[in-house]
């Protein structure tokens, strides 16, 4: 699976809620940065991580990819984000857009998610 489609299928999980299908799509030591929090470091805490997130918002985003990277085994991808985001305990709905940074490792043959950052260039009032 390429990197880029791996940024398709992480796409799609985060719009579909699909945590199992994210997990999928990360390494075997994962560390997912959120925003506003710290970083969770190990598969369980990245699951939980977003649990967290799925139970307060539903998103309707899509990536745009600038830049992907390769050196060996180690890929890098900037990538921007836009769409919309439904506040679950209000039922609001807000722009969503966000810069984000994949660190990749290729294990077993295949890309997938190392390191993952983001944070927001639409803050919310």
């Amino acid at each position: 699976m390429s990197i880029e489609s791996v940024l398709l299928a992480y796409q799609n999980a985060l719009n579909n809620n699909d945590i199992d299908a994210i997990l999928g799509l990360y390494g075997s030591d994962p560390v997912f940065m959120p925003q506003n929090a710290p970083a969770l470091v190990g598969r369980d805490a990245v699951r939980a991580g977003y649990e967290q997130v799925f139970a307060s918002i539903k998103l309707n985003i899509r990536f745009d990819i600038h830049e992907i990277e390769e050196a060996g085994n180690w890929a890098w991808a900037r990538t921007s984000s836009a769409g919309r985001t439904r506040i679950l305990a209000t039922d609001a709905e807000v722009t969503e857009g966000n810069n984000e940074l994949f660190v990749f490792r290729y294990e077993n043959k295949v890309w997938k998610i190392h390191r993952y950052l983001f944070a927001t260039n639409q803050p919310r009032a």
